[in-house]
């Protein structure tokens, strides 16, 4: 992530409700401009009204240029970022906005695509839906989870004829006895691709079920607002640059990658919920408790994502290749 990135103010256009909860915003640009291009998966940064910066994926047809679209889930348990977006902010208003960027892209030429989405994770499928469904290739199928069809954003959009046989929207009450099983879509790769995004919950369970698809098959997208996996028994450790020798402590409720921010380090990454990879360093020395969705079993020993993993319990220094 580029930390001097531009925001561009963005009129908003419309912010209408499509789910119990979920608010829609269409934003354009406030001359009426083209807004840049954008491939499906991608998500824009959002600075809402009470300051803080959020990654909003784009729901849009990236064929459509003259507006995007996201939706945002209201959380009045979060952070306040979501609430201050969907309490605060009303047709007319200026929304700042980076441009567009995708670490969630439609890679590879697979036989075809399964998408997997849970709640408001359906924004960013919705993108690539829009475009398989002009391209027309390859096939695709969608499992849509959400707790009633009270909750199910774009529900009408996904029920029209035109995707009869395509979509599964399955409810469970928040009953895990009623959840859907995956487990037959998933058994065999049978050279297609899966794309992820809900819950951590729910990219976790499909992570350890495609535990034998070629890594380059499987795609995950954290919808949340990142936050490096913190617990609440998160212990202090430190990790040290073998580069330099330099020293630096990580306290609890502190990611690795938030530290090496403040002492100046520049590291590459994006998401900071351990699902892109961008944030991939060695790792020289010491045990890792993995939090990401994205190093295979392999990969483990000698590398980390510093967005969201840390020092296993035990372990007082890392040492990376930094």
């Amino acid at each position: 992530m580029d930390e001097t990135e531009e925001f561009r103010p963005l009129r908003v256009l419309a912010a209408a409700p499509i789910a119990q909860g979920i608010v829609r915003f269409d934003l354009a640009d406030p001359d009426g401009a083209a807004l840049p291009d954008f491939t499906a998966g991608a998500h824009l940064r959002v600075r809402v009204p009470n300051g803080m910066e959020r990654r909003y994926s784009l729901c849009s047809d990236p064929a459509e240029t003259g507006s995007y679209s996201i939706a945002v889930k209201r959380d009045a348990g979060g952070k306040g970022g979501s609430v201050a977006l969907c309490d605060g902010v009303k047709p007319g208003d200026l929304l700042p906005c980076t441009p567009p960027r995708n670490d969630f892209p439609l890679l590879g030429n697979p036989v075809s695509r399964l998408f997997i989405a849970g709640g408001i994770g359906i924004t960013p499928i919705m993108s690539m839906i829009h475009q398989l469904q002009a391209e027309g290739r390859p096939p695709w199928k969608l499992v849509y989870l959400t707790r009633s069809p009270a909750d199910t954003a774009f529900r009408e959009e996904l029920s029209a004829p035109a995707l009869k046989g395509k979509v599964v929207i399955h409810h469970d009450g928040g009953d895990p006895d009623r959840a859907f099983d995956l487990w037959p879509l998933l058994d065999q790769p049978k050279g297609r691709h899966v794309h992820c995004c809900g819950p951590r919950g729910l990219m976790q369970a499909v992570r350890d079920m495609t535990g034998h698809w070629p890594a380059s098959a499987v795609h995950f997208e954290d919808f949340g607002s990142g936050g490096g996996q913190k617990r609440p028994d998160d212990m202090p450790f430190a990790v040290r640059l073998a580069k330099s020798g330099t020293r630096i402590d990580i306290p609890a409720g502190t990611t690795i990658l938030e530290a090496l921010r403040a002492a100046g380090i520049a590291v590459s990454h994006s998401c900071e919920s351990g699902t892109c990879g961008s944030c991939r360093t060695r790792l020289l020395a010491g045990d890792v408790d993995h939090r990401d969705l994205v190093l295979m079993e392999h990969e483990k020993a000698s590398q980390l994502m510093v967005c969201v993993s840390r020092a296993a319990p035990g372990t007082e220094e890392l040492v990376l290749d930094l």
